[in-house]
């Protein structure tokens, strides 16, 4: 049972007790994304997400390192366009020592000007690592031709020259801005007791920091065009349309529509272009969604003289199934598919806290699995036909390919 308890400054903290488990995750969710950056701000909140494993008033950044790697813990975080996570997953009987480091560094960070330039070097690396990897850069480029305009539109890591902009009194002003309690969300999952619950409160229910915010930009889908050069084998495409928000109804329609599409081995697009054409090794369909719109991308690497032909097969299949090419046994197989991996994904603490956490921050609600399995079972053939529509509308289009 998932349980969510709201402390005196508006921070949440949402539980659920697994006593079959040995192992607790928990995880702090901040509500803001590189989409809530200004643009001389770019790739701030990923910077951020760095910095605070980098040393607090009492542990070092060895320190942190080595605590979690004597019990055998995990200890990582993440950076999204519209939020922050910082987790740990540890053994039951170290739940408290977890809880606690999180804490530390969440509050406690010293953001050492040494420690600043240091990381803004590694940051550069992992940039640079993004743009050597092709069919990671086609995704990136895919963005910024779909939302010129928005920043949703540009890169979780930012750039060279933003990345060189950032000072200590900067990172501190944002975190001031955006890491508030009414935009945090603890979430832990496992084998947990109530002492750890009050640990919880105790550390972060009552900081206070008070800032409004701002309601984000609605990002307007621009169906451009952009094509890279670059030394590569392959060349790498990526196709853009317009997708559905988190809070539409028609989401889980979506999800099957996606599965069909490109989002298993057994897809139109996997078998198509892979298993009957030979002309791809990686090529499938995702759909991002957010609090106020979505995406829905189609992603092909091929030889660089193949791609145009791929493309044309990549559209053409899109235009049977809108055309009324699925049948009613591809829409149960993709039903039973997504069930499958909503209940199999679920068996661990890290995705039971990773789900919780989610649904806390972007929803304000939660869904049994029993639920959501009622909404898949829901999807009727006519309703995945009517999204296949969201297809015919002219894509954003991503190309790298070597010179």
């Amino acid at each position: 049972m998932v349980t969510t308890y709201t402390c005196q400054n508006g921070l949440r903290i949402v539980s659920e007790h697994i006593p079959h488990f040995r192992s607790v995750s928990v995880g702090v969710f901040v509500n803001t994304g590189s989409r809530d950056e200004r643009p001389e701000e770019n790739g701030i909140t990923h910077f951020i997400e760095h910095l605070l494993f980098k040393g607090t008033k009492t542990r070092s950044a060895k320190d942190i390192a080595r605590e979690f790697d004597r019990i055998g813990g995990d200890l990582n975080a993440y950076t999204s366009k519209e939020y922050t996570c910082y987790y740990a997953k540890v053994l039951d009987h170290h739940a408290s020592l977890a809880v606690d480091v999180l804490a530390d560094m969440f509050f406690n960070s010293v953001m050492e000007p040494e420690e600043i330039d240091k990381e803004r070097l590694v940051v550069k690396e992992e940039i640079s690592m993004t743009e050597d990897m092709a069919d990671d850069d086609v995704h990136e480029q895919l963005w910024r031709v779909m939302y010129p305009d928005n920043a949703i539109g540009a890169p979780i890591l930012g750039t060279v020259k933003t990345l060189d902009g950032f000072g200590r009194d900067q990172i501190f002003d944002y975190m001031e801005r955006h890491y508030t309690p009414s935009n945090t969300v603890v979430s832990v999952a496992g084998h947990i007791d109530q002492e750890l619950l009050r640990q919880i409160e105790r550390l972060f229910g009552t900081f206070e920091r008070s800032n409004p915010g701002k309601p984000h930009v609605l990002p307007i889908f621009v169906p451009g065009k952009s094509i890279k050069q670059k030394e590569t084998e392959q060349a790498h495409l990526c196709l853009g349309y317009p997708g559905l928000s988190l809070k539409d109804d028609r989401l889980f329609a979506l999800a099957v529509m996606n599965t069909i599409v490109g989002g298993s081995m057994s897809s139109r697009l996997f078998q198509e272009i892979r298993e009957d054409r030979g002309l791809a090794y990686s090529v499938y369909s995702y759909h991002s969604a957010y609090s106020d719109h979505g995406t829905l991308a189609i992603y092909g690497g091929t030889a660089p003289h193949q791609v145009g032909e791929v493309e044309q097969l990549i559209r053409g299949s899109l235009q049977r199934m809108t055309d009324g090419d699925i049948s009613e046994a591809e829409v149960e197989d993709s039903r039973e598919q997504l069930k499958g991996n909503l209940v199999l994904g679920m068996e661990s603490t890290g995705a039971r806290m990773s789900r919780n956490g989610k649904y806390e921050l972007l929803h304000g609600k939660h869904q049994t699995v029993d639920d959501i399995i009622g909404l898949i079972d829901a999807v009727k053939r006519d309703d995945v036909l009517e999204l296949m529509k969201l297809t015919t509308q002219a894509p954003a289009l991503s190309i790298i390919r070597s010179q």
